[in-house]
């Protein structure tokens, strides 16, 4: 089976469905691609209530991604504690946080410059 290759836009999708499936918790884009210097284009950043839940998006995510366009992240950091994962998709990075150590590390306060896109949730919190 050939690899397709996908746009940033697919994965944001992609992970996103991820996200979503098992209702990881506000979700926020961030557009980098106007700031100079970044390592990636975007970051999907979201949080879950625990380890087990912050595993279960990050699973669901690569899941989700793999099954779709049978792409793995490049790097994957933070799954020996599940206190902030972060999948690395070159373009696009995806950060799965437990709320406090999102609020500690504050990446939306860090990127202040990036354009950030709240996403809507399809079911209520």
């Amino acid at each position: 089976m050939q690899k397709k290759t996908a746009s940033a836009d697919e994965l944001i999708t992609l992970i996103l469905q991820g996200i979503e499936e098992v209702k990881g918790h506000d979700i926020n884009l961030l557009d980098l691609r106007e700031i100079e210097n970044t390592v990636c284009d975007y970051f999907v950043v979201c949080n879950g209530t625990s380890n087990t839940h912050v595993n279960a998006i990050v699973s669901s995510i690569q899941k989700t991604v793999s099954k779709a366009i049978q792409d793995k992240p490049w790097h994957v950091e933070g799954s020996d504690n599940s206190e902030w994962v972060l999948l690395d998709y070159v373009n696009v990075v995806a950060h799965v946080f437990q709320k406090q150590t999102r609020d500690f590390y504050d990446i939306e306060g860090l990127w202040g410059d990036a354009k950030v896109t709240a996403i809507e949730s399809s079911y209520n919190q």
